[in-house]
């Protein structure tokens, strides 16, 4: 309880005045029962531990001493007396509350600090799982990107070995068919060169057989219009019948793979007759 407590507790329960400074004087001595008095030795003031027990004989002396004087003073000195030890516990009960208050503030400003510091470290936390979340998604896109390149060219690979064998088989494919077409125009009647004949066809038609399971296709455009990204022209033949610019022969045929042309067909190609009608407009589907 502070010194105005004790105060106003008195003069509220009708004490007299003596009583009152005596209340505040215990107020404020319990306030400095642990200090350090201080004496002048010479020129230098020196701290100097004072006994407990000296303390309250001291303090019990000032109080028989000032109850004396109050019993001499008038009630108006009486009165000043006790408005005196009112603003003396007042002003002591202002100073614990003004220390009271300058260590809350320390130590709120201790605990903003720590929470400032904290909070510095979660940013740059939180900068730091941002940049790894996007460093990790940077990767993976990376990842993803290589992994389609690499199966890309795994494919394209693939396909250029397919493709070269089967151009490594072509002429061997057109060997056969000369050999057929030579054995066939030499040899009629001969059962055993026509039955010949009969087993390299079926060899040739097994092979494109096999071929055309991996896409390959015969490009043998005998009767029509000339093309000359599929088409290489050897010859000229000169037809007033035919279309103008119409495959009249092929001399070899042809192959696409995969609708890549790996081979185009060598023709001859007519001249002379009519022009070919431009191809109608194909109809939209509704």
């Amino acid at each position: 309880m502070t010194a105005p407590a004790y105060v106003q507790r008195c003069c509220a329960g009708g004490c007299s005045a003596a009583a009152t400074l005596r209340a505040a004087r215990e107020a404020t001595s319990r306030k400095r029962e642990d200090t350090i008095e201080e004496q002048w030795e010479g020129d230098v003031k020196v701290p100097i531990e004072v006994e407990n027990d000296e303390r309250e004989n001291a303090q019990q002396n000032e109080s028989e001493q000032a109850e004396a004087t109050f019993d001499q003073l008038t009630p108006e000195e009486e009165a000043a007396m006790v408005e005196a030890a009112k603003r003396a516990g007042a002003q002591a009960a202002e100073e614990d509350m003004a220390k009271d208050a300058e260590a809350l503030n320390q130590e709120r400003d201790e605990l903003q600090a720590r929470l400032d510091a904290a909070t510095e470290e979660l940013e740059a936390a939180k900068a730091q799982a941002a940049d790894a979340s996007d460093r990790l998604m940077r990767l993976q896109a990376d990842w993803e990107n290589y992994r389609r390149r690499t199966a890309a060219e795994r494919l394209a690979e693939r396909e250029r070995a397919a493709e070269k064998l089967v151009t490594n088989l072509l002429p061997v494919l057109d060997d056969m068919e000369r050999a057929s077409d030579h054995a066939s125009q030499n040899a009629e009647g001969d059962e055993k060169v026509t039955q010949f004949v009969e087993g390299v066809m079926a060899v040739h038609a097994k092979m494109l057989d096999i071929l055309s399971r991996d896409g390959v296709e015969v490009i043998d455009p005998t009767g029509e219009a000339f093309d000359p990204l599929v088409h290489q022209a050897v010859g000229r033949v000169e037809d007033t019948e035919a279309y103008d610019e119409t495959v009249a022969q092929v001399y070899q045929k042809g192959y696409r793979m995969g609708g890549k042309v790996i081979r185009s067909a060598m023709v001859t190609v007519t001249y002379g007759g009519p022009k070919r009608p431009a191809p109608e407009p194909e109809e939209s589907a509704e």
